[in-house]
């Protein structure tokens, strides 16, 4: 079978579009999953993202990790509204569906500002934080990110949680309002360019234990910047906004 795909990214965080409304895409082959991702025998990308009819909702994204696990992720959301705008399923905004629940979305020239769920469940720990974001996400702030070991710590702390595991973001302060993050994602097994749901937990984190009192901050990760925005109220953060280029790379044609 020959698969039709796009390749897209946001800040670096790359992905395999595929448009799947004829569901011809073998969802339950996490082998074909993981081969397309592979970068030095498929085509290469952080995931691989589908787009398929919905009757309640503009369209549905399901996302797969490298590995081939389902989940949400922020960037790929991003994505996956440029994508659906490119199929002229929808024009400069949208309401759609995933794994986590309905989306917002708004495009706006080259930035897509995507609203995430609301994040109510945040545990404060000795030296992180833990919070939900679409998928799990464990912060740390660390000295001298440049040179931090993100691969051998990442992985430590990403095992050392109960299944499905967490992905591990390590952050340092630039500014009252700026915080710069290299993020270890589950699925992928490595270190990416950047991490939709990751800068969002990073931003409530920082601002849940008081490193900012900011609702606006930037996120500088490897691949680029990135902005979140959100309202609190009595501990719970609402109106979550993730917000940033998705840049289309090529397409092409693949035998699967």
């Amino acid at each position: 079978m020959n698969l039709n795909f796009y390749k897209y990214h946001g800040t670096g965080n790359d992905f395999i579009m595929v448009d799947n409304r004829a569901e011809i895409f073998p969802k339950e082959n996490i082998e074909i999953i993981s081969n397309l991702c592979n970068r030095h025998f498929g085509i290469g990308a952080d995931g691989i993202i589908l787009i398929e009819n919905d009757t309640k909702f503009d369209f549905k994204m399901i996302y797969f990790n490298a590995d081939g696990s389902e989940t949400f992720c922020g960037n790929g959301g991003r994505c996956a509204v440029a994508f659906a705008k490119y199929l002229n399923i929808i024009k400069n905004s949208t309401n759609f569906t995933a794994v986590d629940g309905p989306h917002f979305a708004e495009l706006t020239k080259e930035v897509i500002s995507l609203k995430m769920i609301d994040v109510t469940d945040i545990r404060i720990r000795e030296n992180s934080v833990f919070t939900y974001t679409g998928t799990q996400h464990h912060v740390e702030l660390v000295e001298d990110l440049e040179n931090y070991p993100v691969y051998e710590n990442g992985k430590k702390i990403r095992e050392s949680y109960d299944e499905p595991g967490s992905n591990v973001n390590f952050v340092a302060q630039v500014n009252t309002t700026t915080f710069r993050v290299r993020t270890y994602e589950k699925g992928v097994e490595n270190e990416t360019l950047a991490c939709g749901t990751g800068v969002t937990a990073v931003a409530i984190a920082m601002h849940k234990t008081k490193k900012t009192t900011g609702n606006l901050i930037t996120l500088l990760v490897e691949g680029g910047s990135l902005e979140v925005s959100f309202t609190e109220d009595s501990g719970i953060y609402k109106d979550v906004f993730l917000k940033g280029p998705a840049a289309f790379v090529f397409k092409g044609e693949i035998q699967i």
